[in-house]
C-alpha cells in the first residue's frame, strides 16, 4: 500500500508576523503576528505530525528515529530539510548563518544552515537584503561599529517567482510584505546583525555581532542559481537549485500527468491550485512528503508545487 505523509503544520508567532498565513493559506493561525509556518519539520523547536493514515500523530522525528526506510535508510542524526513559509508584515533583522563546521564547534553540534527562498508574493516594491559592501573583514568591522548600516548592506529588488540560495556567510533579511517558501537545512541557528533597535517586550532583541563576523563573507558572492526546465505534455518542472544539501523544483500541472518519486523521499508543499495524487485530494496549503519506493504517481488539476530531496 503507497503510503502519502501528510504534515500538520506548527506556527510560529514572531514580531515582524503577520496573518497572511491565514488569509492567502487557509491555515488557523494562533495570531496576528504569526511569522512561520514550520511545514515539514522534524527539529526539535517545532516537530511536525503526521495529519492521517497509519502514522497519525506521530511526529517526523519519530519517523526518521523508528521507520528510516520510509526515507530511503538515509544517512544522518535527523531529518534534513525544514520546510518553511514565512510572512514579514515588518522587516526581519538583519542575519547570516554558519556553516556546519561552525554550527558543530559553536552551538552544541547542531547543523548549520543553508537555505532557498522562493518569492510566494511581495509588495510591488518588493526588496530583500543580500550580501554587503564590505570589500574585507577590517572594513566590515569598522562599518558595523559606526553603524553605517545603509552603507554595509545590499538591497535587491524582488518580483514574485524569484528565488534565491543563501549560502551560510551571506548577509541576508526578508524585507515587510514578502511572503516566501524556504527549504533550509534543519537548523534553527541564526546570528543577529542588526534589528533596527526594535523593542520587543520593552528590550532590543539579542544581537550576535562577534560570531557574524566570524562567518561573514568578505567579500560577497552571489549565487547563480540555473532554472533548467523540462516541458511535459501537460505539466512543467523548473530545477531552481541543486546543491550538496538539497535539490528543489518548481512543478506545474495544468491537467493530468504521471511523473516518478525514484528519491529517497520526496517533500512537497501545494503552493497554488488544487487537484488529485493518485486520487488523494491535495490544495494549497498542504504539505505532504512521498517516501522512498512510492515509484510512479499520477496528478490530476491544476496546480503548482514546489518539491525537495536530498541526494
Amino acid at each position: 500500500m503507497k503510503k502519502l505523509l501528510f504534515m500538520e503544520p506548527v506556527f510560529k508567532s514572531m514580531i515582524w508576523g503577520g496573518n497572511k498565513l491565514e488569509s492567502d493559506f487557509g491555515y488557523q493561525i494562533p495570531n496576528d503576528h504569526t511569522g512561520e509556518c514550520w511545514a515539514i519539520s522534524a527539529h526539535k523547536n517545532g516537530d511536525c505530525t503526521v495529519k492521517s493514515g497509519e502514522y497519525k500523530g506521530k511526529t517526523l522525528s519519530w519517523l526518521w528515529e523508528n521507520h528510516r526506510e520510509l526515507f530511503g535508510y538515509a544517512e544522518g542524526e535527523v531529518f534534513p530539510l525544514l520546510i518553511k513559509i514565512i510572512d514579514a508584515k515588518a522587516d526581519l533583522s538583519i542575519q547570516v548563518h554558519p556553516d556546519d563546521d561552525y554550527a558543530a564547534k559553536n552551538e552544541n553540534h547542531s547543523l548549520g544552515k543553508t537555505e532557498c527562498w522562493y518569492i510566494l508574493d511581495c509588495d510591488p516594491d518588493g526588496e530583500i537584503v543580500i550580501g554587503h559592501n564590505a570589500r574585507n573583514k577590517e572594513e566590515l568591522k569598522e562599518m558595523i561599529d559606526q553603524k553605517r548600516w545603509q552603507e554595509l548592506i545590499r538591497l535587491q529588488p524582488i518580483k514574485k517567482g524569484d528565488f534565491f540560495q543563501i549560502v551560510p556567510g551571506t548577509v541576508h533579511a526578508i524585507k515587510k510584505g514578502t511572503l516566501i517558501l524556504e527549504t533550509q537545512q534543519s537548523s534553527d541557528i541564526t546570528y543577529r546583525l542588526y534589528d533596527y533597535d526594535r523593542l520587543d517586550n520593552g528590550k532590543p532583541r539579542e544581537l550576535h555581532i562577534d560570531k557574524s563576523i566570524d562567518v561573514i563573507n568578505c567579500p560577497h558572492k552571489d549565487v547563480k542559481v540555473k532554472g533548467e526546465v523540462i516541458k511535459y505534455a501537460t505539466a512543467e518542472v523548473e530545477e531552481l537549485i541543486q546543491c550538496s544539501f538539497y535539490t528543489v523544483q518548481r512543478v506545474k500541472v495544468y491537467g493530468e500527468q504521471e511523473f516518478l518519486q525514484d528519491k529517497k523521499f520526496l517533500n512537497m508543499s501545494v503552493i497554488n491550485g488544487s487537484g488529485e495524487l493518485d486520487g488523494i485530494s491535495i490544495k494549497k496549503g498542504d504539505h505532504l512528503i512521498l517516501p522512498h519506493g512510492y515509484g510512479s504517481y499520477q496528478i490530476n488539476g491544476n496546480v503548482e508545487m514546489i518539491i525537495s530531496y536530498v541526494s
